[in-house]
């Protein structure tokens, strides 16, 4: 068979074809040594069917590096950050937590330091959950109303930023501190998400959906600590000075 590609060589070679394997039932791992036609064969699947959730978990979608996200309006920009970034941690954190628990208890003689690894992640997406909780049900209502309440001048305007105001800046640098430090570490311990090439599939899925969640993350806060709240803020200071 030399010079067929194999099932585990596609996940070597792009390690978001492991979601679509898994959901059609296929090993991609230890045992994913059979070319693609013969896999689906032996699991009775229509390849043609397989072949087009590949391409579509395989598709790169680009956003060019000159977007100017420090013009876009409050309420367009905070629907971005709840639908784009939001979205994905409802999707990827479940997904790693699953990966994670599936495979490290079976090979920590192998990759002890997987345990800590494991850990530092499910602490962050425990706060990550809790922070956007709290972002959803409290804060990104706060800011949109500072922006109507600033754009439509509103007489008593300060008066509501009294009555209603969070501790939005406390809180912020209080939870995405914690976020940044738990980061850190699972950088650190994880080494940048590096593997040497005797890494089974598994472990290369993992790191590099680790290293996929660190960049998602990364402009999120972005979006979120350099632009979003500094303007919330600014309008608050406006808004009390009325």
């Amino acid at each position: 068979m030399q010079g067929v590609k194999t099932v585990r060589d596609f996940v070597i070679d792009d390690y978001r074809t492991a979601d679509v394997f898994r959901k059609w039932g296929i090993n991609y791992c230890c045992g994913g040594n059979l070319p693609l036609a013969e896999a689906c064969s032996a699991q009775q699947i229509n390849q043609a069917d397989l072949e087009k959730d590949l391409k579509q978990a395989t598709r790169n979608v680009l956003l060019s590096n000159g977007i100017a996200f420090n013009e876009w309006p409050v309420p367009f920009l905070t629907d971005y950050i709840l639908h784009v970034h939001h979205q994905y941690l409802k999707t990827a954190l479940p997904s790693l937590r699953q990966l994670l628990a599936s495979f490290v208890p079976g090979h920590l003689k192998k990759y002890p330091h997987l345990a800590v690894v494991q850990q530092t992640f499910l602490d962050l997406a425990e706060e990550m959950e809790e922070h956007m909780k709290e972002e959803e049900e409290s804060i990104f209502p706060y800011v949109k109303q500072i922006n109507s309440t600033y754009h439509q001048k509103e007489k008593y305007g300060g008066l509501f930023v009294r009555t209603m105001r969070k501790p939005l800046g406390q809180t912020i640098e209080k939870e995405h501190g914690r976020i940044e430090s738990l980061l850190h570490q699972l950088r650190a311990q994880t080494g940048h998400y590096s593997f040497g090439p005797e890494a089974c599939a598994n472990y290369q899925v993992i790191y590099n959906k680790l290293k996929e969640f660190d960049a998602d993350l990364v402009q999120h806060k972005h979006l979120e600590n350099n632009i979003l709240f500094p303007k919330a803020l600014e309008m608050e200071k406006c808004l009390l000075q009325v």
